[in-house]
């Protein structure tokens, strides 16, 4: 007789404060099959937005507070109607035809960041509830509902061939692909 998997939920936690990123890992042919989804790999700074008290945080992917330094992403975020909030997510300048560069970043930093846009690809937390068991694409859809209607971007997963992703990415120009399973936590 099988196991039966039980059905992952959301668990009622505290809010945790910054939580240590789980980070891409390189790798020489980008996976095919089922399981995977793929998403365009941006050109920016990883960061991980909290809204929690009536405050927004912006921190890097190594937990330095840079909300002063983001005070547009911070802005844009406060737009969302949540209790409290944990969002993963990328900061990128994009051009006018959807690419991200680093370097455009960088000098737009310098100036007061009107250009810079959070990109989201992952929801660890809402209110009260610690959601990293749940499925990706589970998070993924309560990430889309609670931005809808803000400045802030969502980013896309796609569900076709790894390889046929890969090849777009380099023919437009893109900064890679990031591979993830469908149903990981």
């Amino acid at each position: 007789m099988a196991a039966r998997r039980k059905k992952a939920i959301a668990i009622e936690a505290s809010y945790p404060g910054f939580i240590e990123p789980a980070l891409a890992s390189s790798v020489d042919k980008v996976p095919d099959g089922a399981r995977w989804i793929h998403e365009i790999k941006f050109d920016g700074y990883r960061v991980q937005v909290h809204l929690h008290d009536g405050q927004v945080k912006v921190f890097t992917r190594r937990g330095n507070d840079w909300t002063k330094r983001f005070r547009k992403i911070a802005s844009d975020a406060s737009e969302i109607e949540a209790g409290s909030t944990i969002i993963d997510g990328e900061v990128v300048v994009p051009s006018a035809s959807g690419i991200t560069d680093f370097s455009v970043l960088q000098n737009e930093l310098k100036g007061r960041s009107t250009k810079i846009v959070l990109v989201a690809f992952d929801l660890l937390h809402l209110n009260g509830h610690d959601l990293r068991k749940l499925p990706l694409l589970a998070r993924k859809a309560e990430l889309r509902h609670i931005i809808d209607g803000t400045p802030v971007q969502f980013s896309e997963s796609f569900d076709i061939d790894g390889g046929q992703m890969y090849r777009h990415a380099c023919k437009v120009g893109l900064e890679g692909v990031v591979s993830k399973v469908r149903d990981s936590a």
